[in-house]
Protein backbone atom coordinates (compact mmCIF):
# COMPACT_ATOMS: atom_id res chain seq x y z
CA UNK A 1 0.00 0.00 0.00
CA UNK A 2 2.79 2.40 0.96
CA UNK A 3 4.47 2.08 -2.63
CA UNK A 4 0.58 2.76 -3.93
CA UNK A 5 0.65 6.29 -2.33
CA UNK A 6 3.90 6.91 -3.24
CA UNK A 7 3.16 6.83 -6.62
CA UNK A 8 -0.41 8.59 -6.33
CA UNK A 9 1.30 11.43 -5.05
CA UNK A 10 3.98 11.52 -7.99
CA UNK A 11 1.21 10.78 -10.31
CA UNK A 12 -0.83 13.71 -9.22
CA UNK A 13 2.66 16.28 -8.26
CA UNK A 14 2.95 15.21 -12.04
CA UNK A 15 0.04 16.44 -13.95
CA UNK A 16 0.14 19.61 -11.51
CA UNK A 17 3.86 20.25 -12.28
CA UNK A 18 3.40 19.87 -16.01
CA UNK A 19 -0.01 21.44 -16.29
CA UNK A 20 1.02 24.86 -13.85
CA UNK A 21 4.99 24.60 -13.74
CA UNK A 22 7.04 23.84 -10.75
CA UNK A 23 6.60 27.24 -9.25
CA UNK A 24 2.96 27.84 -9.35
CA UNK A 25 2.33 24.01 -7.67
CA UNK A 26 2.38 24.14 -4.25
CA UNK A 27 2.40 21.04 -1.74
CA UNK A 28 -1.02 22.18 -0.31
CA UNK A 29 -2.24 22.17 -3.42
CA UNK A 30 -0.44 18.34 -4.23
CA UNK A 31 -1.88 17.61 -0.43
CA UNK A 32 -5.36 18.65 -1.93
CA UNK A 33 -5.36 17.03 -5.12
CA UNK A 34 -3.94 13.96 -3.65
CA UNK A 35 -6.59 13.52 -1.23
CA UNK A 36 -4.21 12.69 1.28
CA UNK A 37 -2.50 14.46 4.92
CA UNK A 38 0.98 16.39 4.93
CA UNK A 39 2.30 14.37 7.35
CA UNK A 40 1.56 11.08 4.38
CA UNK A 41 3.30 13.47 1.95
CA UNK A 42 6.05 14.20 3.99
CA UNK A 43 6.43 10.29 4.96
CA UNK A 44 7.78 9.78 1.14
CA UNK A 45 9.40 12.74 0.50
CA UNK A 46 11.59 15.01 2.41
CA UNK A 47 10.97 18.42 0.31
CA UNK A 48 9.33 19.64 -2.78
CA UNK A 49 12.57 19.14 -4.19
CA UNK A 50 12.13 15.00 -3.68
CA UNK A 51 8.85 15.16 -5.37
CA UNK A 52 10.38 17.11 -7.99
CA UNK A 53 12.52 14.66 -9.03
CA UNK A 54 10.42 11.95 -8.81
CA UNK A 55 8.35 13.66 -10.70
CA UNK A 56 10.64 13.76 -13.87
CA UNK A 57 11.91 10.37 -13.04
CA UNK A 58 8.31 9.64 -13.29
CA UNK A 59 7.81 11.23 -16.99
CA UNK A 60 11.11 10.40 -18.22
CA UNK A 61 10.58 6.63 -17.63
CA UNK A 62 7.19 6.91 -19.39
CA UNK A 63 9.07 8.46 -21.97
CA UNK A 64 11.91 6.69 -22.73
CA UNK A 65 9.46 3.40 -23.04
CA UNK A 66 6.85 4.73 -25.27
CA UNK A 67 9.58 6.40 -27.76
CA UNK A 68 11.74 2.94 -27.97
CA UNK A 69 8.84 1.12 -28.16
CA UNK A 70 7.57 3.35 -30.88
CA UNK A 71 10.92 3.94 -32.91
CA UNK A 72 11.96 0.35 -32.71
CA UNK A 73 7.82 -1.08 -34.26
CA UNK A 74 8.62 0.80 -37.35
CA UNK A 75 10.55 -0.52 -40.43
CA UNK A 76 14.29 -0.60 -40.21
CA UNK A 77 16.85 1.98 -41.76
CA UNK A 78 16.08 5.91 -41.92
CA UNK A 79 11.88 5.33 -40.76
CA UNK A 80 13.30 4.19 -37.25
CA UNK A 81 15.30 7.42 -36.93
CA UNK A 82 13.00 9.47 -38.49
CA UNK A 83 10.24 8.14 -35.88
CA UNK A 84 10.98 10.30 -33.44
CA UNK A 85 9.16 13.07 -35.16
CA UNK A 86 6.72 10.81 -35.77
CA UNK A 87 6.50 10.18 -31.94
CA UNK A 88 6.65 13.69 -30.91
CA UNK A 89 3.89 14.70 -33.27
CA UNK A 90 1.45 12.19 -31.74
CA UNK A 91 2.82 13.33 -28.15
CA UNK A 92 1.71 17.39 -29.73
CA UNK A 93 -1.82 15.55 -30.51
CA UNK A 94 -2.44 14.58 -26.72
CA UNK A 95 -4.97 16.88 -25.19
CA UNK A 96 -2.66 17.83 -22.15
CA UNK A 97 0.48 18.40 -24.43
CA UNK A 98 2.48 21.34 -22.63
CA UNK A 99 6.01 20.92 -24.29
CA UNK A 100 8.96 19.82 -22.62
CA UNK A 101 8.21 19.07 -18.74
CA UNK A 102 12.35 19.17 -18.74
CA UNK A 103 12.81 22.53 -20.07
CA UNK A 104 9.39 23.62 -18.24
CA UNK A 105 11.44 22.85 -15.27
CA UNK A 106 14.90 24.06 -15.18
CA UNK A 107 13.67 27.35 -16.53
CA UNK A 108 11.83 27.41 -12.81
CA UNK A 109 14.85 26.34 -10.65
CA UNK A 110 17.64 28.51 -9.43
CA UNK A 111 20.92 28.19 -11.37
CA UNK A 112 22.66 26.65 -8.36
CA UNK A 113 20.69 23.79 -7.93
CA UNK A 114 22.36 21.19 -8.94
CA UNK A 115 20.67 18.26 -8.38
CA UNK A 116 17.68 18.84 -10.65
CA UNK A 117 19.85 20.11 -13.51
CA UNK A 118 22.10 17.14 -13.23
CA UNK A 119 18.74 14.71 -13.39
CA UNK A 120 17.18 16.83 -16.37
CA UNK A 121 21.16 16.97 -17.89
CA UNK A 122 21.09 13.11 -17.77
CA UNK A 123 17.87 12.62 -19.13
CA UNK A 124 18.65 14.36 -22.23
CA UNK A 125 21.82 12.81 -22.70
CA UNK A 126 19.79 9.82 -22.25
CA UNK A 127 17.93 10.83 -25.11
CA UNK A 128 21.08 11.49 -27.36
CA UNK A 129 22.30 7.78 -26.93
CA UNK A 130 18.97 6.64 -27.60
CA UNK A 131 18.94 8.37 -31.14
CA UNK A 132 22.83 7.41 -31.55
CA UNK A 133 21.95 3.84 -31.17
CA UNK A 134 18.77 4.15 -33.78
CA UNK A 135 21.71 5.65 -36.11
CA UNK A 136 23.85 3.13 -35.21
CA UNK A 137 21.77 0.17 -36.06
CA UNK A 138 19.95 1.91 -39.05
CA UNK A 139 21.84 3.98 -41.00
CA UNK A 140 24.76 1.76 -42.09
CA UNK A 141 28.59 2.10 -41.21
CA UNK A 142 29.34 5.06 -38.69
CA UNK A 143 31.99 6.01 -36.53
CA UNK A 144 31.17 6.17 -33.06
CA UNK A 145 32.45 10.08 -33.57
CA UNK A 146 29.78 10.28 -36.51
CA UNK A 147 26.90 8.89 -34.84
CA UNK A 148 27.01 10.98 -31.99
CA UNK A 149 27.12 13.88 -34.06
CA UNK A 150 24.71 13.36 -35.88
CA UNK A 151 22.92 12.24 -32.83
CA UNK A 152 23.12 15.32 -31.48
CA UNK A 153 22.64 17.64 -34.54
CA UNK A 154 18.54 15.12 -34.58
CA UNK A 155 18.17 15.73 -31.02
CA UNK A 156 18.47 19.66 -31.15
CA UNK A 157 15.96 19.42 -34.41
CA UNK A 158 13.57 17.44 -31.87
CA UNK A 159 14.19 19.62 -28.92
CA UNK A 160 13.20 22.52 -31.02
CA UNK A 161 9.95 21.27 -32.68
CA UNK A 162 9.36 20.17 -28.87
CA UNK A 163 9.52 24.17 -27.96
CA UNK A 164 8.10 25.28 -31.15
CA UNK A 165 5.23 23.46 -31.31
CA UNK A 166 4.51 24.46 -28.08
CA UNK A 167 4.69 28.00 -28.80
CA UNK A 168 2.74 28.32 -32.12
CA UNK A 169 0.13 25.51 -30.76
CA UNK A 170 0.78 23.68 -34.20
CA UNK A 171 2.40 20.87 -35.77
CA UNK A 172 4.81 23.06 -38.49
CA UNK A 173 7.80 22.71 -36.31
CA UNK A 174 7.61 18.88 -36.42
CA UNK A 175 7.46 18.50 -39.73
CA UNK A 176 9.75 20.85 -40.55
CA UNK A 177 12.33 19.49 -38.41
CA UNK A 178 12.00 15.46 -39.73
CA UNK A 179 12.38 17.35 -43.35
CA UNK A 180 15.29 18.52 -42.49
CA UNK A 181 16.37 15.64 -40.46
CA UNK A 182 15.64 13.89 -43.92
CA UNK A 183 17.99 15.86 -45.63
CA UNK A 184 20.90 15.18 -43.05
CA UNK A 185 20.55 11.78 -42.72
Amino acid sequence: MKRNVRQHIIATASTLFYRNGYNSTGINEIISESGIAKATLYNHFKSKEDICLAYLQHKHNKFSHDIKAFCTSKEEGEKQVLAVFDFLSLFFKEKDFNGCWCIKTVSEIPKDNERIRNEIQNQKHQLITFIAELIRENLGILSEAESENLAKQIYLLYESAVAESHLHQEDWPIAQAKSICEKII
